[in-house]
């Protein structure tokens, strides 16, 4: 099992990061109307296993054939695990055999997407290190420079698929498609990997509510499968609030990374190393340094969230990166 590195993060308290991150209305999502989902999963009928283990799992469907069939998922995680997975990734061959076959279909490795709710719009999310004027890396981090220029353009574009109350239905939904750029019966997901034409896409999907978890489950099948039958490698994360109470939106996202062997960046992990968990007293919006244009060149500045899903969100895209094609 995983040991924890609490200590590794610790010491970006002193990093001198500096971001401009601009304010941008970020509500909890609204309800989103919700369809049925053909073939959703059966999770509880799936074996437990211990994380990390690699006895007696169904081995991934061969990725890269003509027939462009996803990899067959493999048993869940025990319930709690996810809490210990790493916070930036490691490369599987599965996720190396995606993006390989995603080159032979003419995908650009220079291009990465988004999929997500208002966590995710460029004012606070990424979208700073297409400005090279407005943050600064550290000496421990001059080395995310190499990926900050390798998937230049991509940080600050604003994905077809985010936008504030995003759910994994919305993104599956045509009726939420942006019509000046989206095909009729075109669902944003989709959109967004035909106009940028991606090889990596981050999914990070946080809001449910009361729901059923099994219908959110189905959803982020449906939206891995795509991407991995368009040969985009997904990185899905995990968020830092846990509004539905029993972080069964985690324990599920965390559970679909391990059976489809592809890459997680557990940003919950990071979290929990921050005051409050880096959440708001709402229990959902990150915390924020206060004034837009503040220079976060102080270890105060890394005490909140929003500079800690930046950081290691840019570590965890840097990591893929380098697994794929290193």
């Amino acid at each position: 099992m995983f040991n924890p590195e609490f200590k590794r993060m610790k010491s970006y308290y002193s990093l001198p990061l500096l971001f401009f991150l601009f304010l941008s209305a970020c509500s909890a999502p609204a309800p989103t109307q919700v369809v049925d989902v053909q073939d959703a999963s059966d999770s509880e009928n799936a074996a437990d296993v211990a994380p990390f283990a690699t006895s007696e799992l169904a081995s991934p469907t061969q990725v890269g054939t003509e027939s462009a069939s996803a990899p067959t998922p493999r048993p869940t995680l025990s319930p709690d695990a996810w809490m210990e997975m790493p916070i930036i990734p490691a490369v599987s061959d599965t996720a190396r055999a995606i993006y390989q076959r995603g080159l032979d279909m003419g995908n650009d490795p220079n291009v990465f997407s988004k999929v997500g709710d208002c966590q995710n719009v460029t004012s606070r999310f990424l979208g700073v290190f297409d400005h090279p004027d407005e943050f600064t890396l550290g000496n421990d981090h001059i080395a995310l420079q190499e990926t900050i220029d390798y998937f230049s353009g991509s940080f600050a574009r604003d994905s077809l698929a985010v936008k504030g109350g995003n759910q994994p239905a919305t993104v599956l939904t045509p009726l939420h498609a942006d019509k000046d750029f989206c095909e009729p019966n075109e669902a944003p997901f989709a959109c967004e990997l035909r106009v940028n034409n991606p090889s990596f896409v981050l999914i990070s999907l946080e809001a449910w509510g009361n729901r059923p978890i099994e219908t959110y489950e189905g959803y982020l099948r449906q939206i891995i499968d795509h991407a991995i039958e368009q040969g985009v490698v997904p990185i899905l994360a995990t968020k830092a609030d846990n509004l539905e109470g029993d972080q069964s939106v985690n324990r599920t996202i965390a559970k679909l990374a391990y059976e489809y062997d592809i890459p997680l960046w557990n940003f919950w992990r990071a979290a929990q190393t921050l005051p409050n968990g880096g959440v708001e007293d709402d229990g959902f919006h990150l915390t924020f340094s206060g004034d837009a244009g503040n220079q976060f060149n102080d270890p105060y500045r890394m005490e909140f969230g929003w500079a800690m899903r930046n950081l290691t969100a840019l570590e965890a895209i840097d990591a893929v990166r380098r697994g794929v094609t290193e």
